[in-house]
């Protein structure tokens, strides 16, 4: 008589033979196949939401894709673009006339320039030594005790001698230094060069190329009768003469004119080309918008102001200069947009996503169906069948589990 087998050795085997069922029953469900069955559920309420989904799916296909988004068409965005500006016209300070050879900064015609239309002027500044600026920290002093000599603020006007002299007016005193002088805040004069800025006519010459489509077009009227000459922009009749008024462009933006001079600030004007090229080339518009670029709000450092030196030889071999802080309209032009056109690929491709998420319906219907119609049982056992291969002949056997089906092989309920 065998002697009975060990607790361990009875679990290890039941444990080894679960995990070959197991590993059977998965190779079995690897090879099998899943078809649909179709079955018509006679639910008028069902059917309602299949055929809305249905259509929600078609109209944002038929309407936001392809109308909308168009995206039949192959698209190419950021054109090659180039930016010639030109401005015109002259103004008056207090004292003097001021053409565009002055006022104008940088003088390329480039598509970033800076209008000045208020300075402050510090002339006949030499090297030498003078009293600090109060603005500097630590400027103010007492006695000499209070200046180090041979120091050097970077945010000063030069290097400190060690003496403590009195400012350019008033009681204080500050800290000789010595550099350029007399230094900024002491002897500067403004001047508002901003009277007859508005009128200033600025030309913006652009033309743009989309190398995908070898499409180029510019923003001109192509015309020899003196156009240019006595024209200005005007949307919808003077489309393409891009001669702007100064005023025009900042009134475009939605700023005070007199309160942008006095403090400077930055003005986009963006030229966007969207283009659909299965139109005609005239089609193809340039469309300008304006708006302010730099934060007006912020406290520190609010508006748009630079600085820059006019030098002079003197007499005695020496040299002076007349510094120059300006505060000026900023223009930056802005170039950008994207051109389209049919193409057989993306349009296959969106019909095809387009067919298959009509299928979203089905999908959420079945849903429904299965999880909270009242007989979703019902439902669940007509619409899922499992079948087995049919035994060979001469076994007498019949695996396949018992289904109700039609011949055409539709449920009906």
């Amino acid at each position: 008589m065998a002697a009975p087998r060990p607790p361990s050795s009875r679990f290890w085997g039941t444990a080894v033979a679960a995990t070959r069922r197991l590993a059977r029953g998965c190779w079995s469900a690897f090879w099998d196949y899943e078809t649909p069955k179709v079955m018509v559920v006679r639910n008028r309420r069902l059917g309602v939401v299949h055929r809305a989904v249905q259509l929600l799916i078609l109209l944002y296909f038929v309407w936001y894709v392809f109308i909308v988004q168009k995206s039949y068409q192959d698209s190419e965005t950021g054109p090659e673009s180039s930016v010639i500006t030109k401005v015109k016209g002259i103004t008056a300070s207090e004292r003097r006339v001021w053409d565009v050879e002055e006022y104008v900064k940088p003088p390329e015609g480039g598509s970033v320039f800076s209008i000045i239309t208020r300075i402050e002027v510090t002339p006949s500044q030499t090297l030498g030594t003078c009293p600090e600026s109060v603005r500097v920290r630590n400027a103010t002093c007492k006695s000499d005790e209070d200046c180090e000599a041979g120091q050097l603020d970077m945010m000063g006007n030069g290097l400190r001698t060690g003496r403590c002299v009195p400012y350019y007016h008033g009681a204080a005193k500050t800290c000789e230094v010595s550099g350029w002088c007399p230094v900024e805040d002491g002897a500067a004069v403004s001047h508002f060069l901003g009277t007859m800025a508005p009128n200033f006519t600025i030309l913006i010459k652009n033309s743009i190329h989309y190398p995908k489509f070898r499409f180029s077009k510019g923003n001109i009227e192509t015309r020899r009768d003196g156009y240019l000459k006595h024209c200005t922009f005007h949307e919808t009749s003077d489309l393409y003469c891009p001669i702007f008024r100064l005023g025009f462009i900042v009134e475009q933006a939605g700023e005070n004119f007199t309160e942008l001079a006095l403090t400077g600030g930055v003005i986009g004007v963006i030229i966007n080309w969207d283009c659909d090229l299965d139109l005609a080339a005239s089609e193809c518009k340039p469309r300008y918008s304006f708006r302010r670029l730099d934060p007006k709000h912020t406290p520190a450092s609010a508006g748009y102001n630079f600085r820059f030196a006019k030098y002079y030889g003197t007499e005695d071999n020496s040299t002076s200069r007349t510094l120059i802080k300006a505060y000026g309209i900023r223009i930056d032009v802005i170039v950008h947009g994207q051109a389209g056109k049919f193409s057989l690929i993306p349009t296959i491709i969106n019909l095809a996503t387009a067919l298959t998420s009509i299928g979203v319906g089905s999908f959420l219907c079945d849903w429904i169906l299965l999880t909270f119609m009242n007989k979703n049982k019902v439902y669940s056992h007509k619409k899922f069948d499992k079948m087995v291969d049919p035994p060979e002949q001469g076994t007498g056997q019949d695996t396949s589990e018992p289904h109700t089906t039609d011949p055409r092989g539709l449920a009906q309920l």
